[in-house]
């Protein structure tokens, strides 16, 4: 399985992650996953704002931590796909817990995103995008994306 960073982001603001966020949720389809990867305050949730406004779905973005996951349905407006935002990170790597979510389903027809998700949800799918956050000593995010499966053929460039 080839594992190489494709390509790696300095992201100086939060808004900079939102930004980035964005464009990448212009790209998402469904039946793409995407997973996180990042210590606390690396920038996750702010990816994922992003990510919904690019795909253009409805509901306040935050972290569903105590509820695991949330669903994020297109805007009335007809455009997008439906975006499941999952929080892992109190599965503990518990992967029976993941499969009650039944994410298999929702990658026909959603964007699948997972925080704290490498190591836990790429098993849901040999084609998924990994994005590792890194938080400096001086706020500024690094974001390295290592592509899987199909994602290998996908521009990240423009990204």
């Amino acid at each position: 399985m080839d594992t190489t960073v494709v390509r790696t982001l300095r992201l100086p603001e939060v808004t900079d992650t939102e930004r980035f966020g964005a464009r990448l949720g212009g790209q998402l389809r469904g039946g793409d996953l995407v997973l996180l990867s990042g210590p606390l305050g690396a920038g996750k949730t702010a990816l994922v704002r992003g990510l919904a406004v690019g795909l253009g779905v409805t509901g306040r973005v935050s972290s569903p931590t105590f509820v695991i996951a949330r669903v994020h349905q297109p805007a009335p407006d007809g455009r997008g796909v439906p975006l499941v935002h999952v929080d892992a990170y109190r599965l503990g790597g518990r992967l029976d817990e993941l499969d009650d979510l039944d994410l298999d389903t929702d990658l026909v027809d959603a964007a699948v995103v997972v925080e704290w998700g490498e190591g836990v949800a790429d098993r849901l799918s040999a084609d998924y995008l990994l994005i590792r956050l890194e938080r400096q000593d001086d706020d500024v995010r690094i974001a390295s994306l290592e592509p899987h499966g199909y994602w290998l053929d996908r521009d990240l460039t423009a990204l």
